[in-house]
Parts: structure tokens; sequence; C-alpha cells
């Protein structure tokens, strides 16, 4: 492996370093500042952080594999989640970054929950808590799958890590960078280093597509077209031989954002409520160029390999293949640097969301009532590590499929949290009983789902994802509880408060 690679990833894994040490100075003598940077995120952080925890390996492996299989019928995943994060700014940004100070200055999600339905907090700490750990547990090893394949595909041979496999060394080495800065440097190290890992991204997704099109052997747009539409021309077709149970699958991606704890956190901490506009055109401006950079790789890539005559054992490999196929060594290694970037950053965003469920809804909450906020700001660095490692051990599988791991946990959170948020901060009418119905059901609903296959195949004909039968049922759920029964002592709350 040239040297260049190196020196480009040495660079990187140092900036991200150097910057969890910083935040550590300036952000983690309180559990606040530990868990939410003390509500002090500027735009442009607040964006690109929520941004970066969102699109994780998938955008730069995932998304482009399933370009790079199916064509552009795969890229109505991108169009869907381009519409979700645009409704969650407007819907949930501003009413949550209002209701999370308003009910007693949360800094959890399920401390919001809590907060805002007061006659049923501690089931709802509970069951929210538990739902954030363990379907954490699964999208960060999704996380980790991602950086193993890096480190098999573009090192191998070259890592010898205990007469460990390049993948298994790739898990190890992402997750151990990941939480040196998230342990010393909490939320805010998190959400700075989303921001540097944001603009990685997004260069590195304007940079490939075009030396792909235009460099050496790219043969341009027109012939790049004629060659994907000879191989099979359902590759450039949007809707041939997608059936309307398909496109939902794929559109319904959206509905997960209202509910991802990783995502929404960033709204509770951006600076104030007016600045929620400001930050929603820059994330939905990197958004819109990082998605169509995405797609451009996995569509445009299959067009290469074949003119080419590569032969890409594993889709998901392509942006990898492609790095070190085109690119001189240092552009190769920042280009390594921006799949670390789309990676890490998802990571840490999880770690650090999972390990304040762990704090503040068990530890503080069970067994450590009083605890100072030194104590408290410790317990949530080792909880850090704990879920790092269980994360790796899920990951440890080598044949882990990344968009089929993030789906799965983007399914369950999107079931369980998305109608329940929404319906929190929009319908006064929603209740505590009501909230703990609608969380539970859509859970359920969603590990069923999956269980017996229906994701795959339902009921004889293509798979239903199961985010759309989790929402709908987890929507109805809340709806009809809440409105069979009554809580008075929480309608007085929310008015005295209003």
């Amino acid at each position: 492996m040239a040297i260049g690679v190196w020196i480009s990833l040495f660079i990187y894994f140092a900036l991200m370093i150097a910057i969890g040490v910083f935040a550590m100075r300036t952000s983690t003598s309180t559990s606040e500042g530990y868990m939410l940077g003390g509500r002090t995120l500027s735009p442009k952080v607040a964006a690109l952080s929520a941004g970066a925890s969102d699109m994780s390996g998938w955008l730069l492996l995932g998304l482009p594999g399933a370009l790079f299989v199916s064509g552009l019928g795969s890229a109505w995943i991108g169009i869907g989640l381009f519409v979700g994060a645009l409704f969650n700014w407007i819907l949930v940004a501003p009413r949550l970054r209002e209701q999370s100070v308003h009910y007693g200055n949360a800094i959890t999600i399920p401390q919001f929950l809590a907060n805002r339905f007061p006659t049923r907090a501690l089931p709802l700490r509970m069951v929210s808590a538990v739902v954030i750990v363990v379907f954490f547990a699964v999208y960060t090893a999704s996380g980790l799958v991602a950086g193993g394949r890096l480190f098999e595909t573009a090192f191998s041979g070259v890592i010898n890590i205990g007469g460990m496999s390049d993948y298994s060394a790739g898990v190890i080495i992402t997750l151990c960078v990941v939480l040196v800065y998230t342990v010393v440097g909490g939320f805010l190290a998190v959400s700075m280093t989303d921001f540097v890992q944001g603009c990685i991204m997004m260069l590195a997704l304007v940079i490939m597509p075009l030396v792909v099109l235009f460099g050496e052997g790219g043969g341009g747009f027109s012939q790049a077209s004629q060659t994907l539409n000879e191989t099979d021309p359902a590759l450039l077709s949007w809707t041939q031989g997608l059936t309307l149970v398909g496109w939902l699958s794929a559109v319904t991606w959206g509905l997960g954002y209202f509910g991802q704890p990783h995502i929404i956190i960033r709204f509770m901490a951006i600076r104030s409520v007016k600045d929620v506009p400001t930050a929603r055109n820059i994330g939905m401006s990197w958004m819109f160029i990082s998605l169509a950079g995405a797609i451009s790789v996995g569509i445009f890539g299959r067009a290469y390999a074949i003119r080419n005559g590569l032969d890409i054992e594993n889709p998901e490999t392509i942006f990898i293949v492609l790095a070190n196929l085109l690119f001189h060594p240092l552009i190769t290694g920042f280009l390594y640097a921006a799949l670390l970037a789309a990676i890490m950053s998802t990571i840490s965003s999880q770690l650090l969301v999972a390990s304040s469920s762990l704090t503040e809804d068990f530890y503080r909450l069970f067994l450590r009532k009083q605890a100072a906020e030194k104590e408290v700001v410790s317990v949530g660095r080792i909880s850090v590590v704990l879920v790092g490692i269980v994360a790796a051990f899920i990951a440890s599988d080598p044949n882990s499929q990344v968009l089929g791991l993030v789906s799965n946990a983007w399914a369950g959170f999107g079931a369980a949290f998305g109608p329940l948020i929404i319906l929190s901060l929009m319908w006064s009418r929603t209740n505590g009983a009501g909230a703990l119905a609608g969380m539970v059901v859509g859970a359920l609903t969603v590990m069923v789902w999956i269980a017996l296959g229906w994701s795959s195949s339902f009921l004889g004909g293509p798979g239903v994802y199961e985010i759309i039968p989790g929402f709908i049922a987890s929507f109805i759920a809340i709806v009809v509880v809440s409105r069979a029964t009554s809580d008075a002592g929480e309608y007085q709350q929310i008015a005295s408060r209003s």
C-alpha cells in the first residue's frame, strides 16, 4: 500500500482525535455538556452533524451497491430519504428544540417523553431506553461492518494484528478511533467531527463521479449511458421492473427520519429555534449533493466496470475499488478517509445516544439519583465503550450486509419513535398511555415482520419494508389508545406550560 494513502489516513485520524481533545476542554464538565454540547451548536455544525450522523457507511457502500446491482430503480430510496429529511426539519426540528427545553430541559429522547407524559414517565423511559440501546447496537454494528469491509478490500494482506483477518482488524481499528474522540470529547466532539466529516464526504462524492465519467476509461456520460443500455435497459429506468410495493418500500425509508434519536437529538442541541431555518437550508443542500453523488457512483461505476472488464465480487465495495484504481495514493487516502468519515460520524453519534440513555435513563434513574455531574460523565464514557464492544461482537460476521443491518435498525427506530415524536409535538390529545402503546406496538411490529421474513416475501409476492406496517400500527395505536383513555393531569400540565 502506497505511503501516500497512509499519510492521508494518519492526518485524518489525528484531526479527529485533536477535535476530541479540544471538546474535552470546553464541554465535558456537566452531563448536559457531555451529552448535548450545552445546546450551543451553530446552524452549520448542527446541519452537517445531523446529515453526517444520518448517512453512515451506507451512503458510500450500501446505496452505491444497490444502484450498481439494480440501476436507477434503487434511487427511490434516496428520494424518499430527501423528502423525509425535509419534513423532519420543517415539522420536528423547531418544535422539539422548543419543547425539550419547555418540558424540564430534557437532554435525551426518553427524558423528553417522560417529561411530556409525566403519568407514564417511568415505563416510557425504560421502554424507550431499551429500544434505543437494542437497535443502536445493531445500527452501530452496520458501521463497523463497513469499516471492516474497507480494510478488507483496500488493505488486504497489509495489516497483521495478532493473526486477525483484515476484516476483523478493520472492525477493531474503526471502533478504537471512534471510541477515543467520543469518550474524550462527548457530544461536542462528535458534532464537530461530524461537521468536518460531512465536508469530506460531500467533496469525495463530487470528485468520484466526475473522474469515473470523464477520467481515463470513463468515456463520458453518453458512453456510460450507452454501455448501461446495451447491458440492461432497466438499469437506466426509474420504474421498469419496479412494483408498487417495491416503490413504496423504497420511498418510505423517509418515514424513518422522524424517529432517529441520533438525528433528532441535533435539533435539541441547536443554539436557538431561530437558527433552525438556516440549518435546514444548509443541511438539505448538503444532502442533495451527497445523495446525487452516491447515486452517480453506483450507476456510473457499473458502466465503468463493464467497459473496463472489472470483476466486482461485492457491489457494496465499488467506491473502494474505484478509489484504488483511479486516483493518486494521496487522493485515494482522502477518499478512504471520506468513507471512514461516513462510518465514524454515525457510529460516534449512535454510541453517544445509546450511552446517554444507559446513563440518564438507567443509572441515574435507578441506581444513583443524586449522582454528581462528574460521576455521570464518567458513567457515560464507560457506557460508550460497553455499547461499542457489543456492536463489535454483532459485526464479527464478515458476511453481514451494510444496507440490510441499516434498514432493520432504521425501521425499528422509525416505527417506535416516529409517530410518537410527531404526535407528541403536534397533537395535544396524545397522552402517556397512547405514547407507551405506540412505542411498543411499533417496535414489536418491526421485529415480528423481520422474524417472519415478510420484508423479503409477503403473501407470495414481493417483500414489504417493515417500516410501513410498523409506522402505521404505531400511529393507530397512539391515536386509538389516547382517545380511549383520559389523563386530566397531563392535559392540565400541558395547558399550564403553554
